[in-house]
């Protein structure tokens, strides 16, 4: 796939210089044009000529920001390699926008593009998103837009060739690996769970489980049997079931010791890294051989390897069940890492985020066995209802946080990798800009109606999606004017 690189069109840009300076009026014109692959590149170069706001004019040249009104030149930070993955509806509009906003005018990235978008899949019977895990491992960061997932009627929608894979449990299953979810915290998002004061991070296993099982409906009287052949040996049966009457369904699933080594290793590391104990929970007093092993592997890696460490940072390892466990999340003040199986983390994950108040500010991020390699992107869908409003040209108003958390994450680990001091301040600016933004009041309705209640939130609540991403990039470029020089 061809690197991404910025390209300036220079009758757009001059074209919008001179727009808003002798027609102030229509200075908003790029936001309402339609995102349409043949005027992108124009739509682009038109939103990057000015990110400084109205009375500043500006345009990038040479790897530089020029501001006109400041008449200074700021070099951007040379930021490395990352493999980006597009994705869909409003997510993707959101995408761009903050591309154009907030990373592409600071930092000079070598982008490794693919087009994860549900057209671009089937038009490769799915091979972009083999060749983009394929990239992420080869640069060892990926940064993920959400995407669709198609079922039923998507595959009608699209006209879809057949019903592909989720793009997240492809890409989970090649790189392997721990996905760690973590809510971004703001002081006046009210929490539906009071007592969390601290963050919640859940580790979820992205290997097997539910998630590579055979399935199947059975259609009537008969026995179901499952059958290990060892390399050397003969056959061991085990009966699952004898069914009677009208039969019913039965499910084979599977894991790996090394798959469940690998998530043990990534959870105790992450404890180790945040200074939190770690808890694993299983249902092992149900599925003794299953689940068991799940604990033991921990127990043994743990013993092993991570004791002293743990001991030497005053937190702990700890197994429980997974009821006691929930329960017990309930009541804490949060602070902890919770190891969960895939189908576990699946559920709790969604449940964790929205007791801090919503699905829409939580972190994402893969984090592989090989210690170097993590995926990072939005923890929620590709917001459907409203990119439908947006192709009507109806006002929205969309949270873009994960989004751009996504992003964040993802250079942040760059910045670890290259030991770049400088990607490293500029990505913890734009996550701190995110909360402090929301925390002065400067919202997404999602959040306004967190606070206010849906019966009560007023259109003078919240700014629209452009508008918030407008005073982000706004609080962005004066966070990073007021910081020293590395």
């Amino acid at each position: 796939m061809d690197n991404h690189r910025f390209q300036t069109y220079p009758s757009a840009v001059w074209i919008y210089l001179i727009g808003v300076k002798c027609f102030p009026l229509f200075s908003d014109w790029p936001r309402l044009l339609p995102m349409s692959s043949r005027n992108r590149n124009w739509h682009l170069a038109a939103r990057y000529a000015v990110f400084s706001g109205r009375s500043s004019f500006g345009f990038l040249i040479s790897g530089c920001v020029v501001d006109l009104k400041l008449n200074t030149m700021s070099p951007k930070i040379k930021a490395g390699s990352v493999v980006e993955m597009q994705g869909d509806e409003m997510t993707r509009v959101i995408w761009e926008l903050i591309k154009e906003k907030l990373i592409f005018p600071y930092l000079e990235l070598e982008v490794h593009s693919y087009d994860l978008g549900m057209e671009n899949r089937d038009a490769t019977d799915d091979r972009v998103t083999v060749e983009a895990a394929e990239a992420v491992h080869r640069y060892n960061v990926g940064i993920k837009c959400a995407t669709i997932t198609p079922d039923e009627k998507r595959v009608e929608e699209f006209k879809l060739k057949q019903m592909w894979r989720s793009p997240n449990g492809t890409i989970r299953n090649i790189l392997g690996g721990t996905v760690f979810r973590e809510a971004i915290i703001c002081k006046n998002i009210p929490r539906l769970v009071s007592g969390w004061t601290k963050p919640i991070i859940i580790g979820r296993h992205a290997h097997g489980d539910q998630y590579k099982a055979t399935d199947f409906v059975v259609p009537g009287p008969g026995k179901v049997e499952m059958t290990y052949t060892p390399a050397k040996g003969e056959p061991v049966k085990y009966v699952v079931h004898e069914f009677e009457g009208t039969g019913g369904v039965a499910l084979g699933m599977y894991n790996t010791d090394k798959s469940i080594r690998d998530f043990a290793n990534s959870s105790f590391q992450i404890a180790l890294s945040k200074g939190w104990p770690l808890y694993l929970s299983t249902k092992n007093t149900i599925l003794k051989k299953y689940d068991g092993r799940f604990k033991d592997i921990f127990q043994e890696i743990y013993e092993k390897e991570y004791r002293a460490q743990f001991e030497a940072k005053g937190i702990w390892y700890e197994h429980r069940l997974i009821d006691d466990m929930v329960a017990q999340a309930m009541k804490s003040e949060g602070g902890f890492i919770w190891a969960c199986k895939n189908y576990d983390g699946d559920v709790q994950s969604d449940s964790v985020a929205q007791g801090y108040g919503s699905l829409g500010m939580m972190t994402s991020v893969l984090v592989c066995p090989d210690g170097r390699t993590v995926e990072s992107e939005a923890a929620h869908g590709t917001v459907t209802r409203h990119y439908r409003l947006h192709q009507q040209g109806k006002e929205t108003s969309t949270n873009p946080i994960a989004s751009i958390f996504a992003w964040t994450r993802g250079l942040l680990h760059r910045a670890k990798l290259d030991n770049n001091a400088e990607l490293r301040v500029f990505s913890e600016a734009l996550e701190a800009v995110c909360i402090e933004t929301i925390e002065a009041g400067f919202m997404t309705k999602d959040l306004a109606i967190c606070i206010k209640g849906l019966a009560n939130v007023k259109r003078a609540d919240y700014l629209n999606t452009f508008e918030f991403l407008d005073k982000l990039a706004e609080n962005l470029k004066i966070k990073l004017a007021s910081q020293p020089k590395l």
